[in-house]
């Protein structure tokens, strides 16, 4: 599944995408400031703005204001219902959905149970090549729709009681359920995203049609803007601005010139360059906040060069994440030796041990018996502010491992997505995490079991998928963290990526906004942002 989805730029806030590209933002860079009306906040590029097709940040951050979810999160990281009445279950197992009254699809249409059934079926059938599929690999019946040739075209376990209410039966008991559906896998789609039953509009991806506080202004001008209005129909908290311009950028560094000179609103992720001029620059619009962020290194552990588990300890133990830590992010992220976020109930401190600490002898002994290559490629996204920690990092290899290493950028965080997936050879490569929903589960099912949503490194371990799947059907909280801890354990010993750092939200805003807050999932808060005067 995807935390809440793969995060492009790298600054301080996780890990997402920074820019490579040669100029400022990407085309016109909408307009030149925000007044009382209009709020512009930067994005990367969206691979999709599909729901059940959405997995990574900045396309997150998009949908999250043209939909609202069933569930969000307190304080606590507890769910607790936005458009859902209820979500029930006596045995974690057939859950029972009750819809608010009220909600209605920017088109008009009345938001029914339906909506949501024929959103969970796109999603889940396989032909429709959706990124978010194996988050409706719980329901009954989604077997069916798997393979080239599917048996059927519709989940066994969704059914419509009445216009508000449907029940979702799962093939077996799974504790977090509820928590699941504030990811936007589960939005619903109304009937005029469909050209015929199962069939999306080609159409509706550059326009969404949603429920939530804002609608779409125009369609989607690609690597340009994504332009929103307030949805006044909406029944929930009202937005306190009109308008949103979401503006492209390539470049993190143009952006934050942006910023500086009041030409942009809100920069979610201040460039690793800025990062010491930062709160000297913006002053009190500097601001930092907890996230959920995770970044680390993968490998292509089909690739004979990185098979060895050996092989990918010892690049681990050659890398001083403290140092790179202290100088390339003064402090603003924290060195990961563990693989879920500190910001979960279930985490442990030091899960890697002696793989995750900086030993640069061993390291190399390691890595020479263990018949690791002579050169080492790091890839990653040259539109999310990774150059500086991957140079950093190449240089320690270099000098440690006694390797060739270099970086090689590609120009978008999808580019790379789309290599890694179709398998074409990238070496090493740079990734990044935003919690889907808060459980061990988010961080731990969609990134390594065999058939992971965001698995784009080909591991696979029986017995770590046997004790995820443990861990989802355990009846308390406590037991369920117990098993994802073993399963933790396993990855320890695979090593099939190398933990780097946490992060924070390190964002920066204009002089014409003010409330501006970020969540754990890395997304500003489109409902508090106001207008400065």
């Amino acid at each position: 599944m995807r935390v809440r989805r793969l995060a492009a730029w790298t600054a301080l806030p996780l890990a997402v995408t920074l820019g490579l590209a040669a100029c400022g933002s990407g085309g016109d860079g909408g307009s030149g400031g925000s007044d009382s009306s209009v709020v512009s906040i930067q994005i990367a590029e969206p691979k999709h703005l599909v729901p059940t097709n959405t997995t990574e940040t900045s396309g997150s951050q998009v949908i999250a204001g043209l939909f609202s979810p069933l569930v969000d999160y307190d304080a606590q990281n507890k769910p607790y219902e936005v458009a859902a009445q209820s979500v029930t279950s006596s045995d974690n197992k057939v859950w029972t959905i009750k819809l608010k009254d009220g909600f209605t699809f920017h088109n008009g249409e009345k938001v029914t149970a339906e909506d949501y059934i024929n959103a969970w079926n796109y999603g889940a059938y396989a032909p429709n090549g959706q990124d978010t599929n194996p988050f409706f690999e719980k329901i009954a019946g989604y077997a069916d729709l798997q393979g080239k040739e599917p048996k059927a075209k519709e989940m066994s376990g969704l059914k419509k009681v009445d216009d508000l209410t449907f029940t979702v039966t799962l093939n077996e008991p799974y504790i977090d359920f509820k928590t699941t559906l504030g990811y936007n896998a589960f939005f619903p789609m109304p009937d005029a995203a469909f050209s015929a039953p199962g069939v999306l509009k080609d159409s509706y991806e550059q326009a969404p049609i949603g429920q939530g506080p804002f609608k779409m202004k125009g369609t989607w001008q690609h690597d340009s803007k994504i332009e929103v209005e307030r949805y006044d129909a909406f029944p929930g908290e009202k937005p306190k601005v009109k308008n949103v311009e979401f503006r492209i950028y390539q470049q993190l560094t143009a952006a934050y010139a942006d910023v500086l000179a009041d030409n942009l609103d809100v920069l979610p992720t201040i460039p690793t360059e800025s990062l010491s001029t930062a709160p000297s620059d913006l002053g009190d619009r500097y601001k930092t906040s907890p996230m959920s962020s995770f970044q680390f290194l993968a490998f292509p552990t089909f690739d004979k060069d990185y098979s060895n588990p050996d092989v990918r300890k010892a690049i681990s133990m050659a890398i001083d994440r403290d140092e790179i830590t202290k100088s390339v992010f003064k402090g603003s992220q924290t060195p990961a030796r563990s693989f879920v976020s500190p910001v979960l109930p279930g985490f442990r401190d030091d899960t890697t041990g002696k793989s995750g600490e900086f030993n640069p002898t061993e390291a190399k002994k390691l890595y020479q018996a263990a018949g690791g290559p002579s050169k080492i490629v790091i890839s990653y996204n040259g539109d999310g502010g990774h150059k500086d920690w991957v140079d950093a990092t190449v240089n320690q290899l270099k000098a440690n491992l006694g390797v060739d290493a270099v970086g090689s950028a590609e120009p978008k965080f999808a580019d790379l997505l789309t290599k890694v997936e179709k398998k074409t050879p990238v070496g090493a490569f740079r990734m990044g995490w935003v919690m889907d929903y808060p459980t061990m589960e988010d961080y731990l099912g969609p990134l390594y079991s065999t058939n992971g949503s965001s698995n784009y490194y080909g591991y696979s371990n029986p017995e770590f998928d046997k004790l995820v799947k443990e861990g989802s059907a355990a009846k308390t909280q406590d037991e369920a963290i117990a098993k994802y801890q073993q399963a933790e354990d396993i990855l320890a010993k695979d090593m099939p990526v190398i933990p780097l750092r946490f992060g924070e939200n390190v964002f920066g805003h204009s002089s014409k906004v003010k409330n501006v807050e970020m969540d754990l999932f890395q997304r500003v808060n489109l409902v508090k942002i106001e207008a400065a005067s």
